[in-house]
């Protein structure tokens, strides 16, 4: 049976709470690299954020960068963003600008037309008053806000508040790198991208969920066999095909709508919103895999609770006690030859047919008369 058959019947046994300090150590430089970036190079906010002026025209003419920035010094707007998209002779430009009065902007409008020998009427206008900015921002932090205590909430209502406070930190996780990428290579952020990021931390959290209900589920039946970590990469084996599954028929259309919709036909809003779509599903199945769940592992087991169960379980099998087999991932189980004298001496023996209880002397009979 091939490994592919054997994630299909959840029959796999990947030690995945085994591999989270790589994983997590992973995630770290990837959170910190991105938040670096964010300081360094700042995400690039549409005008719908910051308030502007954005003028786009067709780059027929071949234009250079220096030609339309030196434009840009003739008419007093030197600090403009200039941008060339697309191939040469077949692309746009795209000059970027703070909010202007009437009388700058038509003569940044006939410059731009000069520089791209096309006329005035050919250059696309979009202006966005500073205060109508800054209030799509504070609406679109207090969507994410209110997002995040609903989350917050339901998980620790349905589930426990610890489990909500992993998926929280998976979802940071997301949300960190994804804006790390968008600083990186400048990818501007518009409405539609904030539309996007709200939809990848639904789907984030769906893939969480599952996971986390199948980790329950399994705790209610092996608890007294075995320890947290075990429990969590049970059920992670089971699901694993499931998120894999999920992921790819949430990928396949995402990308044609990336490749198609966007760089195909052109559509800058297309492109804004499946660019953040096909990165946010992509970490959301990573996070909820390497991040929620062993993270959840670890602080489950310095539970005082799961701490004796532990104990339990080692002394199990020191003991050579048979357990029900299930599929987990193994753990390190200590030799009885490498346990020291006083502490083997303790053990009851594993002939004694007890799981550590001491075995009580016979009653002894009285003689009748």
């Amino acid at each position: 049976m091939n490994a592919l058959q054997r994630m299909y019947r959840g029959e796999t046994d990947f030690d995945f709470v085994g591999a989270a300090h790589k994983t997590l150590i992973v995630s770290g430089v990837l959170v910190v690299l991105s938040l670096l970036l964010v300081l360094v190079r700042p995400l690039n906010l549409s005008i719908d954020f910051t308030g502007g002026t954005v003028l786009v025209v067709s780059n027929e003419a071949a234009v250079s960068l220096e030609e339309v920035r030196t434009a840009m010094g003739d008419v007093g707007q030197a600090g403009a963003r200039v941008q060339l998209t697309g191939d040469e002779g077949s692309g746009f430009i795209r000059i970027q600008t703070e909010a202007l009065e009437a009388g700058p902007q038509d003569d940044l409008i006939i410059a731009v037309a000069a520089v791209a020998s096309l006329s005035v009427n050919d250059v696309t206008v979009s202006a966005v008053g500073p205060t109508f900015g800054a209030e799509v921002t504070s609406r679109a932090l207090q969507a994410l806000l209110i997002f995040l205590i609903v989350v917050s909430v339901f998980i620790s209502w349905r589930f426990e508040w610890k489990m909500a406070m992993a998926a929280l930190a998976a979802l940071f996780h997301d949300l960190i790198i994804t804006g790390g990428i968008f600083a990186a290579f400048q990818f501007v952020v518009s409405p539609a991208t904030v539309i996007a990021v709200l939809t990848i931390m639904g789907y984030s959290l769906y893939d969480t969920v599952v996971v986390f209900d199948k980790v329950n589920e399994n705790v209610e039946e092996m608890h007294e066999k075995y320890i947290y970590s075990e429990i969590v990469n049970t059920s992670m084996n089971q699901v694993l095909m499931r998120s894999i599954n999920t992921s790819l028929t949430s990928l396949l259309p995402v990308g044609s709508l990336l490749l198609i919709g966007s760089l195909a036909f052109g559509a800058q809003t297309l492109r804004e919103f499946a660019l953040a779509l096909f990165i946010g599903i992509a970490l959301g199945t990573y996070s909820s895999i390497f991040v929620a769940a062993p993270l959840l592992a670890m602080w489950k087991e310095r539970e005082e609770d799961w701490v004796r169960t532990r104990k339990r379980v080692e002394r199990r099998r020191l003991t050579g006690e048979k357990v029900e087999p299930a599929r987990v991932a193994a753990v390190a189980v200590v030799e009885p030859s490498e346990i020291p004298e006083q502490a083997a001496a303790d053990e009851p023996s594993a002939g004694s047919g007890t799981s550590g209880a001491t075995p009580r002397p016979p009653k002894k009979r009285k003689k009748r008369r």
